[in-house]
């Protein structure tokens, strides 16, 4: 008889499981919302409504978790709604007005935060604190298997039996993580007694004041508006370079893949580097990768794919160890999807910025999601932590 799982990896398996339905179902709804519309200032507006709206969702759902009983009933009630915004994405392509479909995409993306920042925030409670840097490190590894396995379904199911199934297959994944979010333990300690909206205050002077958070959330919110402009010019590479949009998404797979070797090293050891100078060093990786991605090559799309891996996967790492860390017991729900919210967004907004760049040169798209992570890299160093002698 095989041994049960422990509540951590049920938990983290879980977790994988709605992460990949959400990552699978941002490249599914571009490619499904390009042969819709036909161009790619709708389609990245789409997928940008998708991810917008998650800065208004993302506080909310950490006041909400921080202050139940019972957290798992609000991220299962925040899976489904998710996997109900989908599917009517789904029914309404091609069917429904655009500003319709607009609407829908950006209350569905209220409660995108509940898949990445939800889960995370839980992984203390499952275990002991010595035992929180590993845990972290493989929760970091399940965001990067979902964004491997994300962009691969995606591009498959597309493939092999067009978009309208790729999303399909995106909602059931989803929906499949709720059950296990259900069984999240209840809380024994103390809610807070403040008002909700006075928690909802301290959460985000939580994230201003204490420094390391700080530059932790700009840096890396910076850096995934220069992500959000990237995977919104992969169809469009992919169909330059490699014959086909599809093409193009799928080879996103291999980016992830480089992120999962990277991380699975930062896992065996998860306290050997600072994860703020793995932070730092990360932004100027991906610069460079998006530089690469500029040469006109197959080839050079490829290493700029792994490359893009190669600093994503230890920015996330090293992000979720910083926010273990630094975040006050009683807001970590709050710290933790505020900041994934913001970074939603500004993915949100580097694929709006992405899709109309594109429209007129892929290259200058490209080379302002460079820009944006060299900006990310410039912040970093003007919110370093200041030394004794500095402080006032």
């Amino acid at each position: 008889m095989l041994p049960r799982p422990s509540p951590l990896a049920r938990h983290l398996l879980a977790a994988a499981l709605a992460r990949t339905g959400d990552d699978m179902a941002g490249p599914a709804l571009l490619l499904l919302a390009l042969g819709v519309t036909g161009g790619p200032a709708r389609a990245s507006g789409l997928f940008g409504a998708l991810l917008l709206s998650a800065a208004l969702g993302g506080p909310v759902l950490g006041v909400l978790l921080d202050r139940a009983r019972r957290p798992g009933l609000v991220l299962a009630a925040a899976l489904a709604g998710y996997a109900a915004g989908l599917a009517l994405l789904l029914l309404g392509l091609g069917r429904a007005p655009y500003p319709l479909l607009l609407a829908i995409a950006f209350l569905t993306g209220l409660l995108g935060p509940a898949l990445s920042g939800g889960w995370t925030s839980q992984v203390p409670a499952l275990v002991a604190p010595a035992a929180l840097p590993r845990a972290a490190a493989l929760d970091a590894l399940g965001f990067t298997v979902a964004s491997l396995l994300g962009p691969a379904l995606a591009g498959l199911c597309a493939s092999l039996a067009g978009a309208p199934v790729s999303v399909a297959a995106a909602v059931t994944l989803v929906l499949l993580a709720a059950p296990a979010a259900l069984r999240l333990p209840a809380l024994t300690t103390p809610r807070p007694s403040s008002r909700p909206l006075a928690q909802l205050r301290d959460g985000v002077s939580a994230l201003r004041a204490t420094r390391p958070l700080a530059r932790a959330t700009v840096v890396s919110t910076v850096s995934c508006a220069g992500d959000g402009v990237f995977v919104t010019c992969m169809p469009l590479l992919g169909a330059r370079l490699l014959g086909g949009a599809a093409h193009g998404t799928s080879l996103l797979a291999l980016s992830a893949a480089s992120a999962l070797a990277a991380g699975a090293v930062l896992a065996r050891r998860p306290t050997a580097l600072p994860p703020d100078a793995v932070l730092g060093a990360s932004v100027v990786v991906l610069a460079a990768a998006h530089l690469l991605a500029t040469v006109p090559s197959p080839w050079a799309l490829l290493a700029a794919v792994l490359l893009t891996g190669a600093g994503e996967g230890p920015q996330l790492t090293a992000l979720l160890a910083i926010r273990h860390r630094d975040a006050p017991a009683r807001l970590r729900g709050q710290v933790f999807t505020t900041g994934a919210s913001l970074k939603i967004t500004a993915r949100a907004v580097g694929a709006a910025l992405a899709g109309t760049l594109a429209a007129h040169s892929l290259t200058a798209a490209l080379l302002t999601g460079a820009s944006l992570n060299l900006l990310a890299g410039a912040a970093f160093y003007a919110l370093r932590p200041l030394t004794a002698a500095a402080r006032p």
